[in-house]
């Protein structure tokens, strides 16, 4: 990096601004990394110090003081709404006497979801960006005196790069709906297995039976259907994991900045919610997120989450749908076991070596166990 350049660590979102950020997120057209998806996290308290994310974000600048790159990054008091899991590093470590809290992390608060990491301005060099991210983000680390520095849900091309400037690789995998051309949910249908289709149709009508199912974006989504959707996500927080991460406000916030980036799928009984699944609309694909009821009925949650999804994507020509973390119950339902990534840097040697050997391991574990759901549970003809 020259001395032309300068990389200045911001607590906010707020403090870089929308135009700053955007100019670098916006391009990519993911809608996590956005201005408004991260704002909101950190305006309605879901994303703050007292949650244990606190901000830490890079900018890099020239020396007219343009912003030519951004990395969203969080000082971590543990390692809670992430999906990629340290917890056993972090107890190992501070086991032996070391101190694994606060670390580092690039990613986006309560989102797995593959996406760029390192927003580059366009009109900017982007290698000489991306590496000086990179290098800013590990002297941050080791300025802070840090244990680590994290980087969740990167694309396949930064993970690589992390790479080649010594971070650890990680691998996991989720589960995708590729749309290969189809023109309608039957032209999906076709491509699978004859059980697979019967199953599929008969899941879809008994999850609509009595139902008004909707699908709702842009101005369309009120916020008495925020207040149906909170119900829906609160129950199902608090009986998955204890404490719901979004806070009510998350929710009024993307609904007002956001909108036409959300489809949000609703079923009705004489038109009263019951059930409700939140998807965020990219440049390519569609991505789940959160998803609850309040109502018991059978296969609604794949009606709601997968295939009210597909069939969204067909009409909007996406090429994707990323349902999120976990769940090999997806195959069933089209959506094939996919890599997705982490990259890390461990200061200390002690905890270093043992993380890279296991990394090792894990790798060539998820890549054979893609290898075999596919092969053994893949619902297409083949």
């Amino acid at each position: 990096m020259t001395a032309d350049f300068t990389l200045q660590v911001h607590d906010t979102l707020s403090a870089i601004g929308r135009e700053a950020w955007d100019a670098c997120a916006a391009p990519t057209g993911d809608p996590f990394v956005s201005f408004d998806f991260l704002h909101a996290c950190e305006a309605s308290g879901s994303a703050v110090p007292r949650a244990g994310w606190a901000g830490r974000h890079l900018t890099l600048r020239d020396p007219d003081d343009r912003v030519l790159g951004v990395m969203p990054l969080w000082l971590k008091g543990h390692s809670q709404g992430e999906y990629v899991f340290d917890h056993n590093w972090a107890e190992a470590y501070q086991r032996a006497g070391g101190r694994y809290y606060p670390k580092l992390l690039s990613a986006v608060p309560f989102t797995p979801a593959t996406g760029p990491r390192l927003l580059v301005r366009p009109d900017a060099d982007a290698a000489t960006v991306r590496q000086a991210l990179i290098q800013g983000a590990l002297t941050l680390c080791d300025r802070l005196d840090l244990s680590s520095l994290h980087v969740n849900f990167p694309t396949e091309a930064e993970w690589r790069l992390m790479g080649d400037q010594g971070l650890l690789l990680r691998q996991d995998m989720q589960f995708i709906w590729r749309n290969e051309g189809y023109q309608t949910f039957d032209d999906f249908l076709a491509a699978l297995s004859s059980n697979r289709r019967k199953t599929i149709r008969r899941e879809r009508r008994d999850a609509q039976a009595g139902l008004d199912i909707r699908v709702l974006t842009g101005a369309d989504i009120t916020e008495a259907h925020w207040d149906a959707f909170f119900a829906f996500y609160m129950d199902t927080g608090s009986r998955k994991w204890g404490r719901p991460y979004l806070t009510r406000a998350f929710f009024s916030l993307v609904g007002q900045t956001m909108a036409d980036r959300i489809a949000l799928m609703m079923a009705f009984r004489d038109d009263t919610p019951i059930a409700g699944a939140l998807n965020f609309i990219g440049r390519d694909a569609l991505y789940g997120r959160q998803w609850g009821a309040l109502e018991e009925v059978p296969f609604l949650h794949f009606e709601l989450c997968y295939y009210q999804a597909i069939d969204f994507a067909i009409s909007r020509g996406l090429s994707r749908v990323e349902a999120g973390a976990q769940g090999e119950h997806k195959i069933a339902r089209g959506y094939l076991p996919t890599p997705v990534y982490s990259a890390n840097h461990i200061a200390d040697m002690a905890l270093r070596v043992p993380v890279e050997r296991y990394l090792e391991q894990e790798r060539r574990g998820v890549e054979a166990e893609i290898a075999g759901l596919t092969a053994e549970l893949s619902p297409y003809r083949g």
